[in-house]
């Protein structure tokens, strides 16, 4: 880089030598706030049509507001007035340099690095914290280190570095995000100005399978498409409402954001420990800029294979024994005990395997039209697609006499370890085990086309617009699954070790001729989501300090979807026999080898069929969400200085209102019934937002405001979704007329800035929620449902208890918590240890809320709230090399409810140890090698707060990313 600036300034030397030009007398309007010199020069630079070099460092240095129609040569004037900088005119453009007259010019060869503008991962933790520094609101950022380079593998993998936030894993990568403890419902997305939902999908049933919620996928897009990501923590009245959390602003690269002609290329490849097949992972940018009009083209490509497996089961009940299935080796008191079916026992305990190959394509493109600072038009497009094709595997204790509900039939328990009111480990014989061989395809396609302009009326009035629509689609139509059975065998399991769980099993798993069909399950999904955004805005700058924001916003949202299935049993009343070519045994990852039936050839040998129309579709799956919001709002800012602190604020009033329609089917009594639900609402939201500048590079940040948080779209559903089992099952069914989330809060941080990417903050936030929702868990028999006999599995007793779980509006919850953030460069320290640096952070929050069971109201956390989040980075970075090692840490959290007697089911903690590394083998060319989860960490959850009885323990192994990347 410093070859580079070196080459550009004596380019600009001879060409003023050789021409002998004068600055322009073209008049620009500029409208420039009062921050640091680097955010007013890049400022200027836009809105003057004009390139500066700069051979100085201006990131620490503080610039007045220039506002008004002048001379590019009169505003940078302004900007300079009382600071150490001068500027030279040259060849069209302006160089910053020293303004000591006294002092002599560096040699072009002994320009100090220090004084160059800085690159590389260190350069963008300078802009992100300029970002910072810049924003009234409470913010933090992340930007490229390089053109289509994100400091990353994918953006929930880099979220997870900013201070508050905290990721969830699936299928090796991160997927969602929480922001303060807050859930993924929580947080808006916003790409390019617009607000965007992407839904994808877990290969796990624990995990939710399909997310049919307002929580963005991450794992959607590829990374490379994106030169910035902010997550804005506190509201202001000009930002959309419905985001409690906060929101999180996605910016794609746009040609402007070079001065003229540029372009990129990557290519890498990617391994997962557990797979080891390379699988390619390429990115490409061209930009370009033809006087007031550039063009931008991204595309990225990547494909990956991961495996994760491990142990899992169904959950904990209390299961009832029959006296004839408990062996004279248990003692009186456990045969009691279980009699009584006091104890909790796990159900059908399952090694697991998850093969995944997962596709990722995404192509964006940027036109862009700008007449100085006069007028601008943006058109952004962005194409994402994400497919995965699945293979999962599993060996249950779930055959026909199984472990999946009340044991009556040939079981036998031999031996139990019961601690507590929970068995830990018990030795049966005559268990009836079941292997399971499933397919899956399914993908989510994102579009989003956004119109965003901005015209100069005159001096001071500046009008604004914005127009677009996304769309996500997201399909599964093969899932397909075979289910064989071995009869009378013996079978033990163990918790004892706590999160190594232990399956045994008598004789040989491998052999095909013991096992025979007993099920085939073939599912369809399909889930569309649809934005429609529409805002009209105005500034008015009169002269003085402080200026008028106003606007106009109507956002459409429609939710739609369905779920198909057809579950055929082939044990009635005996298993069906297959030829052994349609048998295999398992070859991925997995904890013991055993047979599954072929997908395919089996399918085929029975006729089954495989394509699903809309009589099997499952009861309560087919509901439509419509929402339409208008709103109004109207905010005073200020730059000015207050008995000599300088003060920037905000403060602004919010109005809006949701017209909205639930369709679905719902329990008219006595049957299943069409039904329609419309439901209005809305809300005035005051927010105010402030910056003191208490003293030199010291900052004081409060904020105080008022936000909602729609419900979740499950929540809204005019339906019940039903999920039977053997040991009986849950059924949830919606509320349309739940009211948002109301939240009023406030908080506040000092914040201190450093020199070059340093600083240093620490705050407290809280918020108040009213209309909190929860839920209301009760068991019933299915009978007094009102849902039909015929959705209940072959032969299973109507009156089998159902957990009946209906979302309402609590009175409320409030929690509290501490945020703090160090980021250092070691510039102070002896070289070569002048080149580390160090970011890291800690978030501490606390907060429940009223969950009831059976009209008992019991207090858990606030689900996906943990307590304590903390991300540390070590990075190392010379003009050759760029070296990060980081750690993310989250502890444990609530996922839902609980079900079954058992209070909550959470996640446990998690910390994983990521690392990049890249070295410039010139100034165009950088190899890189990236690393993420490199200890494996297992995903772990649990059932019952007090009790933790373990339901899932996996590992994904560590993903490597090995190429290089070219610049031109």
């Amino acid at each position: 880089m410093n070859a580079l600036l070196r080459c550009a300034l004596s380019f600009i030397a001879l060409s003023t030598a050789a021409l002998g030009e004068a600055a322009p007398d073209t008049a620009h309007s500029f409208v420039i706030a009062a921050g640091t010199l680097t955010g007013a020069i890049q400022a200027l630079s836009q809105q003057g049509d004009v390139q500066i070099i700069t051979a100085v460092n201006t990131t620490r240095l503080k610039s007045p507001p220039v506002h008004g129609i002048m001379r590019t040569d009169e505003a940078l004037a302004i900007l300079l007035k009382g600071l150490p900088v001068r500027a030279e005119y040259l060849a069209g453009g302006y160089i910053l340099r020293h303004a000591n007259p006294e002092a002599p010019p560096p040699k072009q060869s002994q320009i100090p690095p220090e004084e160059i503008v800085v690159t590389g991962y260190r350069g963008s933790l300078q802009r992100a914290i300029d970002r910072k520094f810049a924003a009234v609101v409470s913010q933090d950022s992340i930007v490229a280190d390089d053109i289509a380079a994100f400091p990353d593998i994918n953006l929930a993998e880099s979220l997870q570095r900013i201070p508050g936030v905290a990721i969830t894993r699936d299928s090796g990568e991160g997927r969602q995000i929480t922001v303060r403890s807050l859930g993924p419902d929580f947080t808006r997305t916003q790409l390019n100005g617009m607000e965007v939902l992407g839904n994808t999908a877990s290969g796990m049933d624990n995990r939710g399978l399909v997310s049919r919620t307002r929580a963005f996928d991450f794992s959607l897009f590829a990374s490379e498409l994106f030169s910035a990501v902010s997550v804005v923590k506190s509201y202001a009245a000009d930002e959309d409402e419905g985001g409690i959390a906060g929101t999180v602003k996605l910016s794609t690269a746009r040609p402007f954001d070079f001065p003229g002609f540029k372009a990129a290329v990557s290519a890498k490849a990617m391994v997962n420990s557990d797979d080891q097949t390379p699988t390619p992972h390429m990115a490409g940018l061209i930009s370009n800029r033809w006087g007031n009009f550039g063009a931008l083209l991204a595309i990225a490509f990547s494909t990956a294979n991961s495996v994760e497996y491990g142990y899992r089961n169904w959950g904990w009940h209390q299961v009832a024994m029959g006296a004839a299935n408990i062996g004279p080796g248990v003692s009186t008191a456990d045969t009691q005990t279980l009699l009584a079916g006091q104890p909790f026992q796990p159900i059908a305990e399952t090694y697991s395997s998850w093969f995944d190959h997962r596709v990722r394509i995404g192509v964006s493109t940027s036109l862009q039209y700008r007449a100085g600072d006069h007028f601008e038009l943006v058109l952004d497009t962005i194409y994402g697609h994400l497919s995965n094709h699945r293979s999962d595997y599993a060996l249950a204790a779930a055959g026909t006499n199984g472990l999946t509900s009340d044991i009556t039939g040939t079981q036998r328990l031999d031996a139990v370890s019961i601690v507590g009111n929970s068995v830990v480990a018990a030795q049966l014989s005559h268990v009836d085990l079941r292997s399971e061989s499933n397919e899956m395809r399914d993908a989510t396609d994102f579009y989003q086309s956004v119109l965003n302009g901005r015209a100069a009326l005159s001096q001071s009035l500046t009008v604004t617009g914005l127009i677009g629509i996304s769309r996500s689609a997201y399909g599964l139509p093969v899932f397909d699954k075979v289910f064989l059975e071995s009869q009378d065998r013996n079978f033990a399991f163990s918790y004892i070790s706590q999160n190594h769980p232990v399956n045994a099993y008598g004789g040989d798993l491998t052999d095909p001729a013991q096992w025979n069909l007993m099920r085939l399950d073939t599912q369809e999904q399909a889930i569309t989501s649809q934005y429609i955004n529409a805002k009209l805005g105005a500034e008015w700058r009169p002269q003085g300090g402080g200026w008028l924001t106003a606007g106009l916003a109507y956002k459409r949202f429609r939710n739609s979807g369905w779920s198909r299935a057809d579950k055929e049993f082939y044990n009635d009343p005996t298993d069906e026999s297959i030829p052994l070519a349609d048998k295999y045994v398992v070859s991925t990852d997995t904890l013991t080898p055993y047979v599954v039936g072929d997908v395919g050839r089996t399918y085929a040998t029975i006729g089954q069929i495989r394509d699903l129309n809309p009589s099997y579709n499952v009861p309560g799956s087919d509901y439509r969400i419509c929402e339409d919001s208008l709103a109004a709002f109207l905010q005073y800012n200020l730059d000015t200085a207050v008995m000599g602190h300088s003060l920037r604020a905000n403060f602004g009033l919010r109005s809006f209102t949701t017209w909205l329609t639930s369709s679905g089917t719902l329990n008219n009594g006595s049957s299943l019934a069409p039904v329609a639900v419309s439901y209005r609402y809305g809300e005035l939201l005051p927010a105010a937002n402030a910056v003191i500048g208490v003293a030199d590079n010291l900052l004081l940040r409060v904020s105080a405001n008022r936000n909602i948080s729609r419900p979740a779209l499950s929540d809204l559903a005019a339906a019940g979704t039903l999920t039977t089992a053997p040991f009986g099952g849950s059924l949830t069914i919606g509320n349309p007329n739940l009211r948002p989330f109301l939240a009023d809060a406030v908080e506040t941080s000092l914040e201190y800035y450093d020199e070059g990417a340093s600083y240093m903050s620490l705050g407290v936030f809280y918020k108040n929620m009213e209309n909190f929702i929860t839920t209301t868990t009760t068991m019933m028999p299915y009978s007094q449902t009102g849902f039909p006999l015929s959705f209940l599995l072959p032969h299973q007793d109507p009156n089998v208890p159902y957990n009946v779980t209906t979302p309402i509006n609590a009175k409320g919850a409030s929690f509290l918590g501490l945020e703090a953030a160090l980021q250092r460069d070691f510039k102070f320290l002896p070289a070569p240890f002048d080149q580390f640096g160090v970011i890291a952070n800690l978030t501490y929050a606390d907060g429940n809320s009223a969950v009831i069971f059976n009209g008992q109201s019991v207090s858990l956390p606030l689900t996906n709230l943990s307590k304590l989040s903390f991300n540390a980075t070590l990075y190392y970075e010379s003009d050759a090399w760029s070296i990060r090692v980081s750690e993310a840490y989250r502890s444990q959290y609530r996922d839902s409810e609980g079900a079954n007697g058992n209070i909550g089911d959470y996640f446990a903690a998690t910390s994983n140890i990521d690392f990049a590394m890249h070295y410039r083998l010139s100034d165009h060319l950088k190899a890189t090698v990236e690393g993420i989860n490199m200890t494996d960490q297992p995903i772990i959850q649990y059932t019952d707060a007090t009790a933790k009885r373990i339901e899932v323990v996996t590992r994904s192994g560590h993903t490597i990313t090995f190429g290089a990347s070219y610049e031109f």
